[in-house]
């Protein structure tokens, strides 16, 4: 699963993207117990999702003319210019040409070739999430794509991962690790599925660790949420949910099967 030791290709960051920032922090805060943090006047409104202390997300205003409300997961690099080029080479589109945020790091916004946003970031002072894999903090990030062998050989470019396929009832479920990081189940951060019919947009999903599926659905209704997918159980995986925040944004739950000894 994902961890903090962060390298080349893995989701090192993530973000909301909302109409109304100070509401969807109520929301995420009712959902999840997190935190909002501001990162000050000068981040025009942008902050931090906590978690005991930590940074598990983040959060602010829609910067881009059209743009729905989503969660943004961002894939570090060493070079954000070499691979916003590498972007446009392989098919893709650079949204957002490479910057700086202050010393932050270095980031870009792009869409693959079947049409899902995702961003680059270079770390600068700021490495990455500064927790994942725990109760309330990302573990898993999901490619829905129209086409799943496109999209392998477009982020294989880009990052050099690795791939293994997995028959699951009614699909084959690939299973992503970084190129580093030692085998590939210890390596491994995601998954790419094919869409599951003409109304689900192409998107990055994230999934976040959670202690009770159950609890995590009824909070989401409570507070204005909808459920996607309701919980249910999958082999061998876990206990799960599919929901989206009152403006739209998807995301999952999951409580993960611990691992077969």
């Amino acid at each position: 699963m994902l961890t903090t030791d962060f390298v080349t290709g893995a989701p090192n960051w993530l973000d909301l993207g909302s109409p109304d920032p100070a509401a969807a922090a109520a929301f995420y805060g009712s959902v999840f117990s997190w935190e909002f943090e501001s990162a000050g006047p000068e981040a025009g409104g942008y902050g931090f999702f906590q978690k005991d202390g930590k940074t598990v997300a983040a959060l602010g205003p829609l910067t881009e003319e059209g743009a729905d409300s989503a969660w943004t997961v961002y894939f570090q690099t060493p070079d954000a210019d070499a691979t916003a080029k590498a972007v446009e080479q392989g098919g893709g589109r650079v949204r957002v040409a490479p910057f700086d945020v202050m010393e932050a790091g270095r980031m870009a916004c792009c869409t693959d070739p079947g049409g899902v946003d995702f961003s680059l970031w270079q770390p600068g002072d700021v490495k990455g999430l500064e927790k994942t894999s725990e109760a309330g903090s990302l573990c898993w990030a999901e490619l829905h794509t129209p086409d799943p062998a496109q999209a392998q050989d477009f982020y294989r470019t880009l990052f050099g991962w690795r791939s293994e396929n997995m028959d699951m009832p009614g699909m084959t479920y690939t299973v992503l690790a970084t190129a580093e990081g030692g085998d590939h189940q210890q390596a491994s951060f995601g998954g790419v599925v094919p869409l599951q019919d003409e109304t689900e947009p192409p998107r990055w999903v994230p999934y976040f660790d959670v202690a009770d599926v159950d609890e995590i659905v009824a909070n989401t209704q409570g507070a204005g949420g909808t459920v996607i997918m309701p919980a249910a159980e999958v082999p061998e995986v876990g206990r799960m949910a599919w929901l989206a925040d009152p403006f739209g944004a998807a995301f999952a739950v999951i409580k993960p099967q611990p691992p077969q000894s």
